[in-house]
């Protein structure tokens, strides 16, 4: 009989790394299975691809090896079933896969595994074909989904050990601290990737414009907005380019939000002669196997998929991953990243191409998180990365107020740049006049020079969101000039208060500003 007491795990332990060993043994010491540990709920964080089956294969082969009990390891996609059967074999676990297939579980006086989905559990549980009480101990694999929530309360003599990268529930009206007593939080990106055990990312971020793009009822961007986008002729070029830029001969994984523009990137990148693949959930099994297999013996293979390979996708030789698709979902921004993190010979790098502001939203994916402050409060971080209400040129409800004096503040980018076509102008009139314009707001509103200029200083957001515009209007510009753009349009903003500011209140200028 194997002791499952604390520090028992030492680095002689075949095939696990020093990290791993450290947090079996704090597994261990909060959760001792050789007494009483039944309705104890414990949750284990670790990063995607840090090697979370291996740890809870660990733990499973030595709690069947001291207590008469079976386990059960509950995932949520049938390739993730398939995914730890392996691990567990290798292990040494007798174990089955509880499918829609097999119709009745022969009973073995021993204990034995059972990796099963939850809805496969469910659909045996309520036709009285599988017997719960014997179960001691229940892996929630991929916890933060939370739909296995209702489904832990018909075991009710096992310890639960739920296992995820990211401890935000996938529904915010049920968060994690409901089901799970307690978190253990595991080894952080940073330092995994500072020893050997991830890959470092570099980054290609492409500012995207997602004012077009929709908010569903739980916060994040609707797939049928975010299709729109992401179908569009300028989308799909920009992807393009960017593959040809920063992905050319590595294989990669696009993300998208839906289907319809997965097929259109399947089909843009296919006639442009590139080597690619799309996969969804209504892809047919066999098929599905098929051009899996096709992507792991392809080189420079690239894969464009919706809602499928977000999680327990294990393929250390993706060296790319693009997110073609703009999210508010923390959890989602590091399942994505993770399957390009895996290490393997010669693979210390792996690059990231986000084309939805992704990184601007979240921070960079290998940033620390406080996964117990998340864990303790979770509405926090279910509301820290929605869309602002404040931003952009016409979402300005709060910067309205502090312009009384100002019967327009709206500035049209893209018809201003058209009349200045019209009009044989150059393209930076559009620029000139929209600093003319808030140079008249901060004047209008102030009774002296300094304290316009202090005014001037919150149509920061406003500034950042025109300058894009016209951006979009002049056609591919670099994001250093756009920045550049930017710090100069603050600095003529500033001389032109200065300037008209000067003439008001010396009274040198006859005609009434808001009329200019």
């Amino acid at each position: 009989m194997t002791n499952l007491s604390p520090n028992n795990l030492t680095n002689s332990d075949n095939g696990l790394y020093p990290y791993q060993i450290r947090d079996l043994n704090r597994l261990f010491a909060e959760v001792n299975f050789a007494e009483q540990a039944a309705g104890q709920r414990l949750l284990y964080q670790l990063p995607t691809g840090a090697g979370k089956t291996r740890i809870f294969s660990e733990i499973v082969k030595r709690y069947m090896g001291t207590i008469d009990g079976d386990v059960v390891v509950l995932t949520h996609r049938l390739e993730l079933c398939a995914q730890t059967h392996r691990q567990l074999s290798k292990q040494g676990v007798r174990c089955k896969v509880i499918s829609g297939v097999v119709s009745s579980l022969r009973k073995t006086t021993s204990a034995y595994c059972y990796v099963s989905m939850v809805e496969t559990m469910k659909n045996r549980i309520k036709a009285g074909k599988f017997n719960t009480a014997s179960v001691g101990l229940l892996i929630v694999d991929e916890a933060h989904h939370n739909s296995f929530a209702k489904l832990i309360s018909k075991f009710p003599h096992a310890c639960v050990i739920g296992v995820t990268a990211t401890p935000l529930s996938s529904d915010p009206s049920l968060p994690l601290k409901k089901t799970y007593d307690k978190i253990v939080i595991g080894e952080p990106i940073e330092q995994l990737i500072e020893n050997g055990y991830l890959a470092k990312p570099r980054y290609y971020s492409y500012e995207v414009e997602l004012n077009s793009l929709a908010t569903g009822v739980r916060g994040d961007f609707t797939m049928q907005s975010s299709d729109a986008l992401y179908s569009s002729q300028a989308m799909l070029e920009l992807l393009l380019h960017a593959c040809q830029q920063h992905a050319k001969g590595l294989k990669t994984l696009i993300f998208n939000t839906g289907v319809f523009s997965s097929v259109k990137v399947q089909q843009f990148l296919a006639e442009a002669g590139l080597p690619v693949k799309h996969i969804d959930h209504k892809t047919p099994s066999e098929e599905r196997t098929e051009i899996l297999k096709w992507f792991r013996k392809t080189k420079s293979a690239i894969l464009t998929s919706v809602s499928m390979l977000t999680t327990g996708f294990d393929e250390p030789s993706v060296n790319c991953v693009i997110l073609y698709r703009a999210t508010t979902s923390l959890t989602l921004y590091h399942q994505m990243i993770g399957r390009g993190s895996r290490i393997k010979s010669g693979k210390k790098h792996f690059t990231i191409i986000d084309l939805g502001n992704n990184e601007e939203r979240f921070g960079p994916w290998q940033q620390s998180i406080n996964w117990q402050e998340s864990f303790d409060y979770p509405e926090l971080y279910t509301s820290l990365y929605s869309p602002s209400q404040s931003a952009g040129d016409k979402m300005n409800v709060n910067l309205r107020q502090k312009f009384p004096n100002s019967l327009y503040i709206d500035f049209d980018v893209q018809q201003a740049y058209n009349e200045a076509l019209e009009m044989n102008r150059k393209p930076r009139y559009v620029i000139s006049q929209s600093i003319h314009q808030h140079a008249l707001m901060c004047l209008d509103n102030s009774n002296d020079i300094p304290s316009a200029l202090l005014l001037s200083k919150d149509l920061k957001d406003v500034v950042k969101y025109r300058v894009k515009q016209y951006g979009k209007c002049l056609g591919k510009v670099t994001r250093s000039y756009l920045q550049w753009l930017a710090e100069d349009y603050i600095l003529r903003l500033s001389e032109l208060i200065e300037r008209l500011g000067k003439k008001r209140w010396m009274g040198n200028l006859t005609e009434p500003l808001a009329a200019a």
